[in-house]
Formats: C-alpha cells, sequence, structure tokens
C-alpha cells in the first residue's frame, strides 16, 4: 500500500515536471514563430494557447466519446491537425539541420506521448451498485417454469406431397430419368 502510493507520487511528479517543461517549450515555439510572422505578442501567446490546450481537450473528449459509444473519427481528424501544428512550429524554429528538427521536436513529441499515456490508462473501476431490493431477495431459488404446451404435429412434408408409393397419375407425362 505505501509501495503503490509512493510509485504513484513518482508518477504524477514525473508527470508535471516533463508535462510542464515540454509545454512551456511547445508554448515558446509557437509564440515566437508566431510573433516572427508579423503578430504582436499577445496573439503569439493567444496562439500558442489555443493549439497546445486543444490538443489536450481533444484527448479529453475522445475519451469521452470512448467511454459513451460515440464516434471520434472528427476529432481524432482534430487532434492530430493540431499536434502536427504544434510540431511544425517546433521544427520551424529549430536550426535547418537533421538534428536540429529532431531536438526541436521533442518537447511536442514529449507532451503529446504524456497526453497520450494519460488519457489511455484506464480509471479504476468503480464497484457495481447492488440493484434496491431487499437482500433476502438476491439469493432466492428460482421460480419453476411451467412447460410450454406441446406443439402440433404435422405430417411429414413428403406425405402432403407425393401420392402413395405404386399410384401413378394419368395426367402426368412419364419422363425418363426422373427419380420418384
Amino acid at each position: 500500500m505505501i509501495r503503490e502510493r509512493a510509485e504513484s507520487g513518482v508518477r504524477v511528479l514525473i508527470l508535471l515536471v516533463v508535462g510542464t517543461m515540454a509545454g512551456a517549450a511547445a508554448f515558446t515555439h509557437v509564440h515566437d514563430l508566431t510573433v516572427a510572422h508579423g503578430q504582436p505578442d499577445w496573439i503569439g501567446w493567444a496562439n500558442a494557447v489555443a493549439v497546445e490546450l486543444m490538443a489536450i481537450y481533444l484527448g479529453l473528449e475522445i475519451r469521452a466519446r470512448r467511454r459513451t459509444g460515440r464516434p471520434v473519427g472528427l476529432v481524432g481528424v482534430l487532434l492530430i491537425a493540431f499536434a502536427l501544428l504544434s510540431l511544425a512550429a517546433q521544427v520551424a524554429e529549430a536550426e535547418p539541420s537533421v538534428w536540429g528538427w529532431i531536438v526541436a521536436a521533442v518537447p511536442s513529441l514529449a507532451f503529446l506521448a504524456l497526453v497520450k499515456v494519460v488519457l489511455s490508462s484506464e480509471p479504476a473501476a468503480a464497484p457495481v451498485p447492488e440493484p434496491d431490493q431487499p437482500q433476502s431477495d438476491w439469493y432466492d431459488e428460482p421460480q419453476p417454469v411451467e412447460p410450454a404446451p406441446p406443439a402440433p404435429v404435422m405430417p411429414p412434408a413428403s406425405v402432403a406431397v407425393l401420392p402413395p408409393v405404386g399410384v401413378v397419375q394419368s395426367n402426368r407425362p412419364q419422363v425418363v430419368g426422373i427419380i420418384r
């Protein structure tokens, strides 16, 4: 019990530290890219908040929709679009080299990975509430069920369709090769 709580506390602490650092880097890259392309400072922060928090919100929305059995297609496409916007801002701010792009993408990818891990984990199952009935009814013996009345006996289909064996109908042509 103590070990599980300590482990859970360490996981939450790591989640907060990595999430804060990766989020700050991703926010900064989106902000800086927006400002570098002629927008005022406050719009840079507004874009950063919109892009980064939409990815988190859409992840939560997908989780809620899956729990209720609703479709997630459009929400999933939007999540990918906002994740790609964030990633594009990371790469655009990087040194133009493969390693520059990889290093710049790390905060965005780490942030998205954390969101995915947190949102895909199953919540603890709540105990199923018992039906509202007295406890004595829960374990009663099942009541006997009356058997259904027997079905009427029908003659076989061959009796109703075919004439008796040995009787040939005079109005019926005789065809060679047909077996009766």
